[in-house]
């Protein structure tokens, strides 16, 4: 552990220093990555309590149960797993599914396979909860105005929908000056919520036996699958727990870590015993505790915190289901998508327009359908702990392999927390035939389109390949027997440097020239969310015609022509890309009965890649130095 230990030690010291005080970094992470964590209150112990209540079971040590279950899910899972543990495994500053993936993969490549599959889940499932969160954050901030007064309830889902629609409108602006106000509006989100537990703890301070954890397990244990489905509502209190680890990158271990045991832990503790005072009190409050723990001059104020709070929790899913499909795309597990960058400074604030649209209609169809915070909150919990699931799985791989750590060490650590996210994992699959589905439905037609892909390519290489020659051979024969000269530089784009390009092939067949200087570029996505700058680019002159220049890119990056060009000057080749054309091969696929692919598969990776985004603009190449050549391709 102690080599981990260190390699995120010292990623985490340089990122301070490079981006800002600890303190302003641990700011920015409340307002980041503990946005969805941070509106849990909104809905979580109001849900499970609900659950327990309608089916009769209720009472002082009811409430103390669920609320000791909270309070110990919240300890065990997101600060022991994910706080003190994964936040020590990144992938070179990294964090996240496909870090977790990569790192494991590049330590055991047996298991290389398994992890795939894992990331696959695993993203898969992200996109479940990426949807489901806006939605549930916004109706449950919504809902406040019923504690106002009862006429306001037809308001709610016209609001909860307009406030949707403009959440996503704004994201082609980028987030860059909205994120500046994110921390401070959250850090008095998280001082309200302390403010009215503290007050509601001081009326009866038997809420605090909820500290031990026997007061959890008699629950489960008394009342059995009925407490094991209220289990799943209670795990609402850890929904975003994996932000911690998704945005490691963007503020570092020590910053995160730091805004969790200071402000956030405490004051969400703070709260949920605030809640269960209220609801020890006075039983009928449960209707909505969260909003009357406040006097009800403070209410309308808290409602328009509540609304400003989930908005920042919508926006950092929304922020992240960009970012790893763009990881995704890197890795060949999704077609290209276009990518707009919103800052010129921070490489995360990205925009992809396609993915912002398909999200809101997600979260709109999700809003209609089940209209309420309760209803949603049956789908929610499936996709999350799903989640979590995966990554303890390649968490122990990566501590027992990449840790150097003995197996019963790893096993004596990660196996008891495997078991309790299993349980709840089994405890929400039972809210399947309520909403669970829906996740699952979403996961397992991301889970299809990902596979289908990744196999395609595969197909189409092969097939591919047969109509190629090998690229040294051809500049032999070039040499020997040179066709006519034409000035300029002609850059050609492939995949596989070993092969000539399908495009320089056409070219020669059908207009018989050779420009002055050919050069083959291929775009390498390394098993690294980062490639460091003097490592970007690696040039190999064939011949005095011919170069092969190959750029390395990690998963977290995007690739840029003009950006490569500008490294191969620092590397003695100078390229002006106003002079150079761009050849790019066109593919126009066909099915065929001898395919290795199932029919439908077929036809679902002949569709993906019609909705490929063009080379031209995912490269950002210039569109008047581009020539297409166009063939047709059997998969």
């Amino acid at each position: 552990m102690a080599q981990a230990t260190a390699t995120a030690q010292g990623g985490d010291d340089s990122r301070t220093r490079s981006h800002g005080p600890l303190w302003t970094l641990a700011l920015g992470s409340i307002g980041v990555v503990y946005g969805d964590i941070g509106t849990s209150p909104l809905y979580a112990l109001k849900e499970a309590v609900t659950h327990a209540n309608e089916h009769h079971i209720g009472g002082a040590n009811s409430i103390l149960g669920v609320l000791s279950i909270m309070v110990w899910s919240i300890i065990l899972v997101v600060t022991i797993k994910y706080v003190l543990i994964l936040l020590r495994a990144d992938n070179n500053g990294e964090g996240g599914t496909f870090a977790l993936m990569s790192l494991g993969q590049s330590v055991s490549a047996r298991s290389a396979p398994v992890l795939l599959v894992l990331g696959i889940l695993g993203a898969s499932f992200f996109y479940g909860d990426a949807i489901i969160t806006p939605a549930i954050s916004v109706l449950s901030a919504m809902e406040g105005l019923k504690v106002i007064s009862p006429q306001f309830e037809r308001f709610i889902l016209p609001l909860t929908v307009v406030i949707i629609l403009v959440l996503f409108a704004v994201q082609s602006h980028g987030t860059a000056k909205m994120a500046q106000f994110f921390g401070p509006i959250m850090l008095l989100w998280f001082a309200a919520l302390a403010v009215g537990g503290v007050a509601q703890i001081a009326t009866n301070l038997r809420v605090l036996e909820a500290l031990n954890p026997l007061y959890g397990i008699s629950f489960v244990a008394n009342n059995g699958l009925i407490g094991l489905s209220v289990m799943g509502l209670v795990f609402l209190c850890a929904t975003g727990a994996e932000a911690l680890y998704a945005d490691l990158g963007h503020f570092g271990r020590r910053p995160i870590q730091l805004a969790w045991f200071w402000i956030v832990l405490p004051c969400l503790l703070l709260n949920y015993f605030g809640q269960g005072a209220l609801l020890l009190n006075d039983p009928a409050a449960i209707k909505n505790p969260f909003f009357l723990l406040y006097p009800t001059w403070m209410v309308p104020g808290m409602i328009v915190l509540a609304t400003m709070a989930t908005i920042i929790a919508s926006q950092a899913v929304i922020t992240g289901a960009f970012s790893i499909t763009r990881q995704a795309v890197q890795l060949g597990l999704l077609p290209r998508q276009l990518i707009r960058h919103t800052s010129d400074t921070v490489a995360g604030q990205i925009y992809l327009p396609r993915v912002n649209w398909i999200l809101c209609a997600g979260v709109l169809m999700v809003t209609l359908m089940f209209q309420s915070s309760s209803k949603l909150a049956a789908a929610y919990g499936v996709s999350v702990t799903a989640a979590m699931v995966i990554d303890s799985m390649m968490a122990f791989l990566v501590i027992w392999r990449y840790w150097k750590w003995s197996f019963a060490k790893t096993a004596c650590l990660i196996v008891p927390l495997l078991l309790i996210e299993q349980v709840f994992f089994f405890a929400n699959a039972l809210k399947i035939p309520d909403g669970g589905w829906f996740p699952l439905v979403i996961a397992a037609f991301i889970g299809i389109v990902m596979q289908t892909w990744l196999r395609g390519t595969k197909v189409l290489s092969k097939a591919t390949r047969k109509n190629e020659a090998e690229l040294g051979w051809l500049v032999r024969k070039l040499e020997q027997k040179p066709p006519h000269r034409v000035p300029g530089t002609a850059m050609f784009l492939t995949g596989d440097p070993e092969s000539a390009p399908t495009s320089l092939m056409h070219n020669l067949k059908h207009n018989r020239v050779l420009h002055e200087r050919n050069v083959i570029l291929t775009i390498r996505t390394e098993d690294v969310p980062r490639v460091k700058r003097h490592e970007r680019v690696e040039i190999d002159r064939i011949s005095d015609n011919f170069i092969l220049v190959t750029a390395h890119y990690g998963f977290m990056e995007t690739p840029s022509v003009p950006k490569i060009l500008e490294h191969c000057k620092r590397k003695n080749l100078n390229i002006e890309i106003s002079q150079t054309s761009f050849f790019l091969s066109r593919r126009s696929l066909r099915t065929t009965i001898r395919s290795e692919m199932p029919g439908w598969q077929e036809r679902l990776f002949i569709f993906l890649a019609g909705t490929a985004e063009d080379a031209t603009a995912y490269f950002q190449i210039p569109t008047d130095r581009v020539v297409e050549v166009g063939t047709q391709v059997t998969v």
